[in-house]
């Protein structure tokens, strides 16, 4: 069900989305948005990079970000614009918990910025603001008054 824009109210908070964080998901994310930095798929060039293990990729966190808030939003949002900011690493065996709050509107545009927090075990992993457009509330289809069709016989000249 898509949102509404007169629906929505600043300061609505979102519901929470918990994205669990499997290896598979993390490599498997890098990988098909050709994102082919080993730190996103090989664990031991990532320890020898300095980091604990592979970690995820800014294009996925940008995806998850799109996905919480359209799925919030509905179908029928468009997304205008997404500025996050990356913190603490998603790592393999965590858990990412999505959190958002309307924080803005704009009713020329029918806009709606949410602010979007990220955050896993070790802190915030993404946070930022969504600006999606969502459609205004259509009035009720009003239905034309049945016509009888009245049954004529088309008389000829008989020529």
């Amino acid at each position: 069900m898509t949102r509404n824009y007169e629906d929505v109210a600043v300061g609505e908070e979102l519901p929470e989305l918990r994205i669990p964080l499997t290896r598979t998901m993390i490599v498997a994310t890098a990988l098909a948005s050709r994102d082919y930095q080993d730190v996103h798929h090989d664990p031991s060039l990532a320890v020898e990079r300095g980091s604990k293990d592979v970690f995820m990729n800014i294009l996925t966190t940008n995806g998850l970000v799109d996905r919480y808030v359209t799925g919030w939003a509905g179908p029928a949002a468009v997304v205008k614009a997404i500025r996050i900011r990356l913190g603490a690493p998603n790592y393999p065996g965590d858990t990412m918990v999505l959190t958002g709050t309307v924080q803005a509107k704009d009713g020329a545009g029918r806009r709606v910025e949410i602010a979007v927090r990220g955050v896993n075990a070790i802190g915030p992993h993404v946070t930022g603001t969504v600006v999606v457009e969502l459609p205004a509330v259509q009035a009720p289809a009003v239905e034309a008054p049945a016509v009888e069709a009245q049954a004529f016989e088309a008389q000829g000249s008989g020529a």
